[in-house]
């Protein structure tokens, strides 16, 4: 198991190609074994990823089951994980096979669609295990690909339009990226991330059009990587891309959006924003934090006059992601704990809100709010599955959303009084739309004709949201699954972080606030 790394990111390019090679035909035939092969090879992944948690080593802060090669032009293929993205590559293979069984009512193509489905998933382990500045970006940008054809091809009547929007402003955003990609590279000397965290970038004030940039380089280059990961998240107000693309997205690309993709920004932070650019990462924090609870605030008002489903659930999807950055970038133990605590339970819980939303909106063909009311009476398997992701959505305690949320909001609390004071607004407002959705979907009495020969979930649709369901209740009750494994990478993080700013500044963080 010397190259395991490389055979859970290649494994859904190997079945990908094969499907592409040997599979023939359009008939129902060729349809159902272009699913199940797709669905065997993300399966096969999760299993042997697995095998990464197994030999996985907690208390080791460096990267582990490192691999190199000489690869292209001179650069290195090195892939390895650590305590923060050995849980990402995990929720990745682990979601994967959960998004191809939603995909089991597709038609239109499915050799295709799932082509780009295999090809994603490659993309989005690649992200997280790439130790080289040339592989990360790669990856980072080609995932724009497979997920530009599924919204363009399988989505809504607006998906042109929602898949050109979603490629421009995250690859414009990855420009300036790609630029302090070769700065960094000149001033360094190597693509070796794990040599670029070592490197100390130059912190002193530089003359720049006229302007002094404080910070200097480390500066430059900090804003260069944010107008990248800003948009990735979405921040506000870089976010307008996402509803857009959730709505047209077929049932399995938001799933992989909200769930996984979303996660490339918050990762692209913690791996480095705050370690290879800490006096910028400092200088900006509070820019950050009263952005992110903007954020928390703004998309929450906004989702509660939503009258599309999936709208409404993308919207929520921008203010969680809000927590997120607001954890990160308090830049202590309960924050950055509680950020990717909550993008792992953001996986579980959005992903399973919007498969909610694709099983009511195969049978009925519609996500208005407004067609719907009263199915507890018709499905009330439904209405239970429903009920928890709603719950764990809105944070209730026993779910994995409250852990995340309490664990940053204790982070912000240490930083900024106000902006803790703030951000747990977005609780309550989180309810409030979360609550209101669920009321006029699944409550009240059963009115409308079309909704009165509507049928409970079957048997595949109960088993694709099963894991969901433990997984979601598992962290709610024992969060230290994820606190274990990610608490010394952090740790050691943090270390270096402060190690850094006591060197070139002053600790006066956020000292107006004192």
């Amino acid at each position: 198991m010397d190259n395991l790394l490389s055979i859970v990111t290649f494994l859904p390019l190997v079945a990908a190609v094969i499907m592409a090679v040997f599979l023939r035909g359009d008939d129902e035939a060729a349809q159902l074994n272009a699913k199940r092969l797709a669905f065997a090879a993300t399966l096969a992944t999760f299993l042997v990823s697995i095998f990464i948690l197994v030999q996985f080593d907690p208390n080791d802060t460096g990267f582990q089951l490192v691999e190199q090669a000489e690869w292209l032009l001179g650069l290195q293929y090195k892939v390895g994980v650590d305590g923060i993205s050995v849980l990402f590559v995990l929720l990745t293979t682990f979601l994967m096979p959960i998004t191809i069984a939603a995909c089991w009512g597709v038609t239109h193509r499915v050799k295709e669609y799932m082509i780009a489905m295999l090809v994603l998933e490659t993309l989005m382990i690649g992200v997280f295990v790439a130790l080289d500045l040339v592989l990360f970006y790669l990856f980072f940008e080609a995932g724009l690909i497979p997920m530009f054809l599924i919204i363009g091809i399988w989505g809504g009547k607006d998906r042109i339009y929602a898949s050109f929007k979603f490629f421009l402003y995250t690859f414009l955003g990855s420009v300036l990226m790609l630029v302090a990609m070769v700065a960094m590279v000149v001033d360094a000397g190597t693509t070796d991330i794990e040599q670029l965290l070592a490197h100390q970038f130059s912190t002193g004030t530089i003359s720049l059009l006229g302007w002094q940039i404080v910070g200097g380089m480390q500066t430059l280059l900090w804003l260069a990587f944010f107008a990248s990961f800003a948009v990735k998240m979405p921040m506000w107000p870089v976010h307008t891309w996402l509803p857009d693309a959730h709505v047209q997205a077929p049932t399995a690309g938001s799933v992989v959006l909200a769930a996984i993709l979303l996660k490339m920004g918050g990762y692209g932070f913690l791996r480095f924003s705050l370690p290879m650019f800490p006096v910028a990462s400092d200088i900006f924090a509070p820019l950050v934090l009263w952005l992110s609870v903007i954020a928390i605030i703004y998309t929450s008002l906004v989702a509660m006059v939503q009258e599309d489903m999936k709208k409404l659930i993308a919207y929520s999807s921008v203010a969680h992601m809000g927590f997120v950055t607001m954890g990160i970038f308090a830049a202590n133990q309960q924050g950055l704990d509680g950020a990717i605590f909550q993008m792992i339970s953001h996986g579980f819980v959005s992903g399973a809100l919007f498969l909610c939303v694709g099983v009511i909106y195969d049978r009925m063909h519609t996500r208005e709010i407004d067609a719907y009311g009263g199915l507890v009476v018709r499905m009330p398997a439904y209405a239970a599955i429903f009920m928890l992701f709603t719950m764990a959505n809105v944070g209730l305690p026993g779910t994995s959303g409250f852990v995340g949320e309490f664990l940053t909001l204790i982070g912000v609390f240490q930083v900024n009084t106000w902006i803790g004071v703030l951000a747990a607004t977005g609780v309550i407002l989180s309810a409030g739309y979360a609550l209101w959705l669920y009321r006029r979907v699944v409550f009240g009495d059963l009115i409308k004709e079309s909704l009165k020969s509507i049928t409970d979930m079957d048997r595949r649709e109960k088993a694709i949201f099963a894991p969901l369901v433990v997984m979601t209740l598992l962290l709610g009750v024992y969060p230290s699954l994820i606190t274990d494994v990610i608490g010394p990478s952090v740790e050691a993080l943090l270390t270096q972080y402060d190690l850094a700013l006591s060197e070139f500044v002053p600790d006066t963080r956020f000292a107006a606030n004192d």
